[in-house]
């Protein structure tokens, strides 16, 4: 299931070349400065924080996303060769920033703090991020989620935790969900995978398998129903047509709610 036409994608990506200066002129001393999480470069109209990635790629790729700035570079690449390329697209890197300020705060888009005491989008709810617990596993505790992780971890290591918790948990719901659903209208898909597409919440293969997109476990079990309903339906009507819809409607009658909570939703703008 796509993203419905019209609906703009809100990660916003630019990549060229970047050529190593001569060694016959050095450039000077790049002004970045590293932090525990970020990198950042001081400017006269305010310093740029950025995520800096080491790649194996031939161009420097700046990207914006929920997560801000991001710029992903060739190993070999300097930092003063970065710095230069972020000075040259400042004015893009800038307007886009704002750009998607705007759009999260149109659409009212959680904001997920990476710390003890965030809050994690999860069936419709929230659960608080807990860490220092001392538990040897990640858990969830009535509303909280237990990290097995210190109280000083990083944004990055919390990151990961959550994501590994959260998909276990898409697998475990989104199946529960299938199973339900296609026992109930006698369809049955010849197998299932969770996906992590940027583009898609779900999709049917001609030969019947279908993909669910594991962030769908952020959403309340009606909007998880419509998607699992919007692809069973696929086993049977590999369009958009009017049948396709009325075997959504026998599959999950008055899913029209549901349908529109989602559409309005770009995957690129969830928190993790």
């Amino acid at each position: 299931m796509k993203r419905p036409a019209g609906l703009t994608a809100q990660q916003l990506s630019l990549a060229f070349d970047a050529e190593p200066a001569p060694l016959a002129a050095p450039r000077s001393r790049s002004r970045i400065q590293r932090t525990r999480e970020h990198h950042e470069l001081v400017l006269p109209h305010g310093a740029l924080r950025f995520r800096l990635r080491r790649a194996r790629r031939r161009t420097i790729g700046l990207q914006i996303d929920d997560g801000g700035l991001t710029v992903s570079a060739p190993r070999w690449v300097r930092l003063a060769d970065i710095e230069a390329a972020i000075l040259e697209k400042e004015r893009w890197i800038r307007a886009k920033l704002a750009e998607w300020e705007r759009w999260r705060t149109r659409r009212r888009l959680p904001v997920l703090v990476l710390a003890d005491g965030g809050r994690l989008p999860y069936l419709g709810g929230e659960l608080v991020l807990r860490l220092g617990r001392a538990t040897a596993t990640t858990q969830r505790v009535g509303d909280e989620l237990w990290l097995a992780l210190p109280a000083d971890a990083s944004e990055q290591q919390i990151r990961d935790a959550v994501q590994s918790w959260l998909q276990a948990e898409a697998r475990r719901v989104l199946g529960e969900r299938l199973a339900l659903l296609a026992q109930g209208a006698e369809i049955k898909p010849r197998g299932w995978a969770l996906s992590s597409a940027r583009s898609q919440w779900g999709c049917c293969t001609h030969d019947g398998r279908i993909r669910l997109n594991w962030r769908l476990v952020h959403f309340a079990l009606p909007v998880i129903d419509y998607v699992v309903a919007h692809e069973l339906a696929h086993l049977r009507e590999m369009n958009h047509g009017p049948r396709f819809w009325s075997v959504v409607a026998q599959l999950l009658p008055g899913f029209e709610t549901a349908r529109d909570t989602i559409r309005d939703v770009p995957i690129d703008a969830l928190p993790i």
